[in-house]
């Protein structure tokens, strides 16, 4: 299927900041475009906006004069629908009521030709549900840009119920020539990107009301460690609190009050009192001028011990501390154990240092005193590693296990008896969110991977990442996180339990 031809106009109703956008990735792709809002004056306020904005990527050097020339000389208010008569495609970006959509619909169906694609760029509503009034919603489809626009390559095209595979198509062909990457989409809640987030926030604002961790400290294990751009409560704080939290109870209430999906009271109670994040001045940190953010909880330098036991295995990207211990000098001694998922290393007291399995320090410390470490995207490269000892851990021991990831150049936050941790609980439910979408026929595996990382900037696909960690080891993980949070938030999805199963008759 081809592309829309640029020569044909496409239309634009809604002139806030998304339609803006639109519009002008339409413009600059080499489309006639046509704005209308049906507030009077609005759409010649867009127009001039978006004149605005190109003038300043040619103050940049980012764009030729002429060129901007020739694009705003395409770019035409309408002052009423009608005028939109002549379009291949019409994009609405208007608010976000269902009623309000139709009947925009209903009324765009009585004016543009029978073979122009109707698309709505709607986060939080069903695409089928907005078709619904149409006498012809084959050619309808979702079209979900991320802000800003312009510069965000990820564009979710959605199929309702009742889309036409050529429309669907069509859609997809447009998006790759105006220089975006399409990603195909079942109408489900929140579609890919807004279904698969929710984990990063969720787990995060749960490690923070269990008193875990402070913000702060939650931020830079995730950034520095998981390699994350930005932390859940910082890009939180960006995008809005009032926003985030409506996009979870949307969410949470299309899954039918899902505990995989439950909102957070500590962000309800947040937005309840107007701290709404950069846009108020404050949210979960202060913002303006004379505005501190607080330092993370870092431990101060600690003695890194003169030699280590290693018992058994350690799996996924922690396989490599025992060689990074053992470069920066410190001798380790293997016990020649059999290989288990529990591998540890020992420490000079005997408390045995393991990676995170899912279950509290303490509650897994019934052979003896434990401090875990969380997961990292990689150890050779992560800055900064939490660790969350035992009740019973020794405080010497604590120390040698600060001062031994110190030795490999890492600052180390220590953080409260929490069972997952905070990289490692993240990490397992994105994948585990991810892999129940691949199965249910959300949108394909290399797909899902693509919007995570292109719409919200993941460092790794969630299949990718949950993939390289081990199946079984994340399957293991999530049934030890649902025994310490009975209710099945942690219940591994049946795609990931018949892959690990797959896996192990494999052995």
């Amino acid at each position: 299927m081809t592309a829309i031809d640029p020569a044909r106009a496409v239309a634009v109703v809604g002139t806030g900041t998304m339609g803006q956008g639109i519009a002008q990735v339409a413009l600059t792709a080499g489309h006639p475009v046509r704005l209308y809002d049906a507030a009077p004056g609005r759409a010649e306020e867009a127009a001039g906006a978006i004149a605005a904005r190109l003038g300043r990527l040619v103050d940049k050097g980012r764009l030729d004069a002429a060129v901007r020339d020739a694009a705003l000389s395409r770019l035409r208010p309408a002052a009423q629908l009608a005028e939109l008569a002549g379009s291949a495609l019409v994009i609405e970006a208007i608010v976000e009521q269902l009623g309000v959509k139709q009947k925009l619909f209903e009324e765009l169906e009585q004016v543009v030709a029978q073979d122009c694609l109707l698309a709505t760029n709607t986060s939080s509503l069903a695409v089928t549900a907005v078709a619904a009034a149409l006498r012809h919603p084959g050619r309808f489809v979702g079209l979900h840009f991320f802000n800003p626009a312009p510069l965000m390559p990820l564009v979710e095209v959605v199929r309702g119920f009742a889309t036409d595979e050529a429309a669907a198509e069509r859609a997809r062909a447009t998006m790759t020539a105006w220089g975006k990457t399409p990603v195909a989409c079942a109408d489900t809640p929140g579609f890919i990107v807004n279904r698969l987030a929710r984990p990063f926030y969720a787990e995060a604002l749960r490690v923070y009301e269990e008193g875990a961790a402070d913000p702060a400290t939650i931020d830079a294990v995730l950034r520095e460690s998981g390699g994350f751009r930005m932390g859940p409560f910082e890009l939180t704080d960006l995008i809005g609190q009032d926003v985030n939290n409506s996009v979870t109870h949307s969410v949470y209430e299309a899954f039918f009050h899902s505990p995989k999906f439950t909102p957070s009271l500590a962000q309800g109670r947040l937005v309840q009192a107007g701290l709404l994040g950069r846009k108020t001045g404050r949210g979960w940190f202060a913002y303006g001028e004379g505005a501190e953010k607080p330092e993370p909880g870092t431990a101060e330098p600690c003695a890194a011990p003169a030699e280590v036991g290693y018992r058994h295995r350690l799996t996924g990207p922690a396989a490599v501390l025992p060689q990074m211990i053992e470069e920066a000098g410190i001798k380790i001694t293997r016990d020649g154990g059999q290989d288990t998922y529990d591998g540890s290393i020992v420490l000079p007291g005997g408390t045995e240092l393991c990676l995170t399995d899912g279950r509290g320090p303490t509650n897994a410390a019934h052979l003896g005193p434990r401090i875990d470490f969380d997961l990292a995207l990689d150890y050779r490269t992560c800055t900064r590693v939490a660790l969350a000892p035992s009740r019973t851990a020794p405080e010497a021991d604590v120390r040698a296990a600060v001062g031994l990831f110190q030795a490999l150049g890492k600052k180390v936050s220590v953080i409260g008896d929490i069972p997952g941790m905070i990289v490692a609980r993240t990490v397992a439910l994105l994948a585990d969110f991810a892999e129940d979408a691949a199965g249910r026929g959300v949108a394909s595996a290399e797909d899902i991977d693509t919007a995570m990382r292109l719409g919200v900037n993941y460092p790794a696909g969630p299949l990718e990442w949950g993939r390289s960690l081990d199946t079984t080891w994340l399957r293991q993980f999530l049934l030890n996180m649902d025994h310490e949070y009975p209710g099945g938030r942690y219940s591994a999805c049946q795609t990931l339990r018949r892959r690990a199963a797959v896996e192990e008759s494999l052995l």
